[in-house]
């Protein structure tokens, strides 16, 4: 993990949050450790303990890093988007081989905040082959867009954003497409692809497909609609547990929250099982799309 120049590990929108419904949300990188004398999370260094009264949840925020020299300067920065869709600049203070990371800053373009909408993944590139830097960055409803860096390339300033690839679709369960198609989460790169002097887009993705399965037998049929409706009967059972574990009237005390647990965690495995002996109804992919220039422009 890299860390800043004060010895800090760089985590962009990560941190101790409290949460609205009581207990704590960690955001970055901990492991929890369950012991005799309780359940712990580690996190930079810090020990903390999870009760019932105060639960302690660890969660990401889906960072994605492009380094670059984005202030000219001869040594590599990061760009580094997170989840929210917003992307940060965190600037190298030292040299091109003794890197000294400062505070991240969020980028601006025309005057606001550079904001995709979510799961933001920042490239930058001289799109416009004016000689300085441009930011290119995928979005989590698969579009690209491009902020022309009207400034310099020791000065960086960004106009507002240009869609330059429309958002893709996603669909999870039977209705999930036989052939590719662009997804979501888009990923960007750009390269001469074609070797004609202008850059072209490379985007990746996220999406589902509906695997190609043999078509079942009758007897099959039968066996996984019985299957599917064992399935059913078990949800109310399920939301039930989960709203003693994690809901407004949460159970406190530790000896029926862990028979609760317990419980939940046998029906979780049950629900499994079953799922395991049904077709599935689709697979999840990643694809990379090639976008060339087109020539008039």
């Amino acid at each position: 993990m890299i860390k800043d120049s004060r010895g800090e590990i760089i985590n962009i929108g990560g941190g101790i949050r409290e949460r609205p419904g009581g207990g704590m949300l960690i955001a970055g990188n901990a492991r929890f450790d369950k012991t005799s004398g309780g359940t712990f999370v580690t996190y930079h260094g810090k020990r903390l303990e999870s009760t019932a009264d105060k639960p302690i949840a660890i969660t990401g925020t889906a960072s994605a890093l492009h380094a670059a020299d984005w202030d000219g300067d001869g040594d590599l920065d990061l760009l580094v988007g997170d989840i929210r869709g917003s992307v940060y600049l965190v600037p190298n203070e030292g040299t091109a081989k003794a890197y000294a990371f400062g505070k991240e800053r969020p980028l601006e373009a025309a005057g606001k905040r550079v904001h995709v909408g979510g799961d933001a993944g920042p490239f930058a590139a001289d799109w416009d082959g004016d000689g300085d830097l441009d930011l290119l960055v995928g979005a989590a409803d698969g579009s690209v867009a491009w902020f022309r860096n009207t400034g310099t390339p020791r000065a960086p300033a960004l106009a507002a954003g240009e869609q330059l690839v429309p958002p893709g679709t996603i669909t999870f369960g039977p209705d999930a497409p036989r052939e590719p198609r662009r997804g979501t989460r888009s990923k960007v790169c750009t390269a001469d692809w074609n070797g004609d002097g202008r850059l072209d887009l490379l985007v990746g993705d996220f999406a589902t497909q509906k695997p190609h399965l043999p078509e079942p037998t009758p007897e099959q049929k039968a066996e996984h609609e019985k299957l599917r409706k064992e399935m059913d009967s078990l949800r109310p059972r399920r939301t039930a547990l989960l709203g003693k574990l994690f809901g407004p009237a949460k159970v406190k005390d530790k000896d029926e929250r862990d028979t609760i647990q317990k419980e939940f965690m046998a029906l979780n495995k049950k629900v499994q099982d079953l799922r395991s002996r049904l077709p599935r109804d689709y697979d999840n992919h990643g694809w990379v799309w090639l976008f060339l220039r087109d020539k008039e422009k």
